[in-house]
């Protein structure tokens, strides 16, 4: 709830526990998540989108402004330093932390915050923004701000990832090994690109080099018969979609308790450029292409060496374990979710 009258926190939301005894439900606790005293923390990447959140930057400024909401914008140029400025931004108090940025962003928000009693919001201006897509924020950051301004509290689950090397990082959308992690190492070259394409492109410059490898995904805790095959590659989705809106796991949900691993094909050259244009007008592959089983944990094993990346980021080698953290952070989302 919104309130910028009399001596009342201009940014007022109910904190629901998520926690039940009995039949009785935990009470929800209502406080103040922006203040003068704790103002709200923006962290901005700058690069995001090509440079997308220099250019939104004033008139998002002006919609915080116009509802007094005490605001700090933060701009960082590493993930080390959003962490670091996250996690004292924590420890002085404030309550309100959103990433201006893409999935990569929120990343590391989430990574930073995870545990801690604070909300997190998202303000899209990445390349891909699968994550924001999946709360039902508006493609355009400057319209997400103003939805921010009357969202609720809504928790959801993160995904966690140990690769070979001992790393343990959280997760926000999409993951995976193969052909979309080895396109990781060259989405930067087309940033100027806009949406889907970008990653389309690296993933066709990857392609050029790419050898197809056999991979097993095993679901411990689960009666699930383990999948293995020579596959293009193998993904672990907490949302619908990834690589902007490239919906590959359209049934997932980011609060059901659950990811989805698939398995694409192991496509020839000739068939992945004839998907092309229906990657890029429908944002789907037949589904002949993809099969799919929903788990709450999976490792992926490979045939050779490969990296594992989540939100296009590298997080390290296989073998890789991911599980689903339900309901593991608080995120600001509209209220009619």
């Amino acid at each position: 709830m919104l309130s910028t009258t009399g001596n009342r926190c201009p940014l007022l939301v109910s904190i629901d526990t998520g926690k039940a005894f009995g039949q009785h439900a935990l009470p929800v606790a209502e406080f103040c998540i922006a203040s003068r005293e704790f103002p709200a923390a923006v962290f901005v990447n700058p690069r995001a989108g090509g440079g997308r959140a220099r250019r939104c930057l004033t008139p998002i400024k002006r919609i915080f402004a116009e509802h007094s909401i005490p605001v700090d914008f933060i701009f960082t140029e590493s993930t080390e330093a959003l962490e670091s400025h996250a996690r004292s931004a924590i420890q002085a108090g404030r309550r309100a932390l959103l990433a201006m940025g893409g999935d990569g962003t929120l990343q590391a928000l989430v990574n930073a915050a995870h545990g801690r009693k604070v909300v997190l919001g998202i303000l899209p201006t990445g390349g891909g923004n699968d994550f924001a897509a999946a709360l039902g924020l508006p493609k355009n950051p400057i319209a997400a701000a103003a939805d921010i301004l009357s969202a609720k509290p809504r928790w959801v689950d993160v995904l966690c990832a140990r690769t070979a090397d001992g790393s343990r990082r959280l997760y926000v959308g999409g993951g995976g090994v193969g052909l979309d992690a080895d396109a990781a190492s060259y989405s930067g070259a087309y940033v100027q690109l806009p949406g889907r394409l970008r990653y389309i492109a690296a993933a066709l410059r990857a392609l050029r080099e790419f050898k197809s490898l056999r991979i097993r995904a095993e679901f411990p805790g689960s009666e699930l018969p383990p999948m293995e095959a020579q596959a293009l590659l193998a993904g672990a989705l907490n949302t619908p979609s990834y690589g902007a809106g490239l919906r590959l796991a359209p049934d997932a949900r980011i609060d059901d308790g659950l990811l989805t691993t698939l398995f694409v094909r192991n496509l020839s050259a000739a068939q992945v450029l004839a998907v092309v244009p229906r990657l890029l007008a429908r944002g789907d592959l037949p589904d002949s292409y993809v099969t799919r089983v929903s788990a709450s944990r999976v490792c992926l094993t490979t045939d050779r060496e490969c990296l594992f990346h989540g939100d296009g980021e590298i997080l390290g080698p296989a073998p890789v374990e991911i599980e689903v953290l339900p309901k593991a952070v608080q995120v600001l989302a509209p209220a009619a979710l």
